[in-house]
């Protein structure tokens, strides 16, 4: 076999050689495209650190932007890299490194100390730093923190606490105390499931609850502080009285929506109308991103730039378009500013004031260049936010346009288009609701992996309801808001904000209409990471590269999508304070022990394995219709895949339980022997967190939630306890 292999090796070798050529020859004919890697670089650095499951060195990312650099000067020194492929390879590792690096330093700066188990009733006193008022209660965020019980050094730097009931005005900056209950960040309900305690953590905020009672207003010193905190109360100050302001000059739901679309504030709209614009595919009109900052820019930029044309001497003597887009970047700072600064605020103005700078220096004012350095700047201040959905979404549909209407551009297949007898305004209608449903329909395909992921949803009627929502939205509801900004000052936005109220009555009725037709929302299981990372490495192949080798993009994306066949939904799932216990029933659907505890923790589960609502009924006592659960008044025996797993509520049922079952979990610590292959008890979801169990093929699987996340600064772990007296079978 080997001598007949021998002949055939010097045609491998060359078939190797043409590859090597080809890809480098495609490498070299788009040059021009390096630079737009360098974020997907520093992102994947920064993807990197947080895939650990250990916290490294501080040092260990320095290493390797200069190990680079040592590279660079040697490929530098030796004069072989004529066609630069080798310092571009350098250069992203380097990249890769500062990622990496920016990250490590991110998460050192921000540490702050964190609640470790539940406290009070006690006296919580300190600055209001947010507010936040929902249609029945209200949630108030604290800095400067006091608590009694807890020494300064071990007090959390910010507090989150629910109101309930009557409360007395509170405004940003007031010093208030209350009597609270205080726990720690809740962990992920399951392994794999959204991370409050690592988004609270890059937060600072250490501890959450809820009052007890009215709250004292200590003092009104919304004066005090300097610098940008003085700035910051002054700023939270007026955004909560233009909300206030809002909702009273336009009530009811149009005045929640329109305080959502003005200032950010979302939390006076009602959860069925909520549900209804995520059903619809509408939810976003509702988050200040790209498209509201883009709009009031665009507003400004046309309104200013229209009336200095009618003033001759000013249009003749001056670039009015540039003292447009000069006057617009503030209004676009200020609205960012009035909005809440939030994340996804923060990257549309740096995204919209970048497209308005390359205006005042004669560029192009919308290309992917600009949208890399925007990305850039973003994970440069907050890596974190590469994980969130919002910077992946923005991003991803932003990036996606741009791309698909380069190529759009150099289409000239209808540049001799008879539009026959068609008056004019008809024709640029037909344009218009072409070109809101062809990019509707790019960036729900952008955005869809992203949803999927973190949301478990697709709104399958969402084009429709963009194609006549995004315009009342952008030509009717958008310029009466800004025109109601114009007129606060004067106490006049009454008059702008009625009409603006007709246009969103007529958005919330396209939200309500499309949700309710029948199958407005598919519901899908948890898409494995790995996927996703295929889908948005494969739609930046795509999108990034010119030639027809970006066409390889498909296939990472095609990849991405199959992994949704490879999930497999838990069989077994405990919470890790052992009040909820679900498994899987002989369909494939998810039944759980309880309605009516951890209601949190249950729409989790229900949401990650596709399913809107818990399939049959968790038997009390007796068989249930599948047969796979049987219980009674000690605990239920689950068997599945060849495996008996018994979940325990009584210690007495661990005497027949332990002898009978392959997996044992018991809702109380087990401190007895148990020949059990595994032994599951409250002392393990203690120290562990919420565990997923997987049945298959005779075998046991078994994740954790901290097993998952591993040792991470924002990840506590509790103090140990005494050794448990039982020893199982492991």
């Amino acid at each position: 076999m080997i001598p007949r292999l021998i002949p055939a090796l010097p045609s491998v070798r060359q078939s190797l050689v043409s590859l090597r050529s080809g890809l480098l020859g495609r490498l070299l004919d788009e040059r021009d495209r390096w630079a737009l890697w360098l974020p997907v670089m520093f992102g994947l650095g920064i993807a990197v650190y947080f895939g650990l499951d250990f916290e490294p060195p501080l040092w260990l990312g320095l290493t390797g932007m200069a190990t680079a650099a040592a590279l660079g000067l040697a490929l530098h020194r030796r004069r072989r890299d004529a066609t630069g492929v080798g310092v571009a390879a350098v250069v992203a590792l380097a990249v890769v490194a500062a990622g990496f690096t920016a990250a490590q330093w991110r998460t050192a700066s921000v540490a702050a100390p964190v609640l470790a188990k539940r406290i009070g009733p006690t006296a919580v006193t300190g600055r209001v730093h947010e507010i936040e008022t929902f249609p029945k209660d209200s949630r108030v965020t604290f800095e400067r923190v006091r608590i009694v019980g807890i020494g300064a050094e071990l007090t959390p730097d910010r507090v989150r606490l629910r109101l309930r009931g009557e409360q007395p005005e509170i405004r940003p900056g007031d010093w208030l105390r209350i009597r609270a209950i205080l726990t720690p960040p809740p962990p992920p309900s399951a392994p794999g499931a959204f991370d409050f305690q690592r988004q609270s953590y890059f937060k600072r905020l250490g501890a959450v609850g809820f009052g007890l009672g009215a709250v004292e207003v200590l003092a009104d010193r919304g004066a005090d502080g300097d610098g940008l905190a003085f700035f910051g109360i002054g700023v939270e100050r007026l955004r909560h009285a233009v909300t206030r302001r809002i909702i009273a000059g336009l009530p009811g739901r149009e005045g929640a929506v329109a305080a959502a679309l003005m200032t950010g504030d979302r939390s006076a709209i009602p959860d069925p109308l909520m549900d209804a614009m995520r059903n619809s595919g509408l939810a976003h009109l509702l988050a200040i991103s790209g498209l509201h900052i883009g709009l009031v820019a665009g507003i400004l930029l046309i309104g200013l730039r229209a009336m200095m044309a009618l003033i001759p001497p000013l249009a003749l003597n001056f670039h009015i378009k540039k003292i447009a887009a000069a006057f617009s970047i503030g209004g676009a700072f200020s609205y960012a500013l009035i909005a809440g600064a939030t994340i996804p605020t923060q990257r549309a103005f740096v995204m919209v004031g970048l497209m308005l700078v390359a205006v005042l220096v004669d560029r192009r004012a919308l290309s992917v260049r600009l949208i890399a350095w925007a990305a850039m700047i973003v994970l440069l201040v907050q890596p974190e936010s590469l994980l969130g959905a919002s910077f992946q979404m923005s991003f991803g549909a932003v990036i996606t346009l741009i791309a698909a209407y380069e190529v759009l551009s150099h289409r000239d297949r209808f540049a001799n288009y008879d539009s026959g007898v068609l008056p004019p305004w008809l024709r640029k209608a037909g344009l218009y609701i072409t070109g809101v449903a062809t990019t509707t329909m790019i960036a729900g395909a952008a955005t869809a992996p992203f949803a999927l992921y973190h949301f478990n949803r697709f709104a399958d009627y969402g084009l429709a309801a963009n194609i006549v929502a995004v315009p009342v939205t952008a030509l009717w509801v958008m310029p009466w808001a800004v025109v109601a900004f114009l007129l606060m000052p004067v106490g006049l936005e009454a008059l702008a904000l009625a009409p603006m109220g007709w246009g969103l009555t007529e958005v919330i009725a396209v939200a309500e209409t499309v949700a309710s037709w029948p199958g407005a929302v598919t519901r899908v299981p948890s898409m494995p990471t790995y996927g996703l990372a295929a889908i948005a490495l494969g739609g930046l192949w795509l999108a990034l590269w010119r030639r027809r080798w970006r066409l390889l993009g498909i296939g990472g994306i095609a990849a991405g999508f199959a992994a949704l066949a490879l999930v497999r939904p838990p069989d077994v799932l405990i919470d890790g304070q052992a009040r909820l216990l679900a498994v899987r029933t002989a369909d494939g659907g998810m039944t759980v022990s309880s309605l009516g505890r951890a209601r949190f923790e249950r729409e989790t589960w229900l949401r990650r394995v596709g399913q809107e609502e818990a399939e049959g009924a968790w038997p009390t006592s007796g068989l249930s219709a599948d047969k796979r659960l049987s219980c009674d008044i000690e605990g239920c025996l689950y068997r599945v895949g060849g495996k008996v797993v018994a979940l325990v509520y009584e210690d007495s049922g661990l005497a027949e339980d332990c002898w009978v079952a392959d997996v044992i979990i018991a809702l109380n610590p087990v401190r007895r022997t148990c020949p059990a292959a595994r032994v599951i008890d409250r002392f393990d979801l203690w120290r562990d967190g919420a565990h997923a169990l997987w049945l298959e093929r005779g075998r046991l699987r078994v994740e954790t939630v901290n097993g998952a996340r591993g040792d991470r600064p924002w990840v506590p772990r509790p103090q140990p306890r005494a050794a448990k007296s039982r020893r199982d079978g492991r």
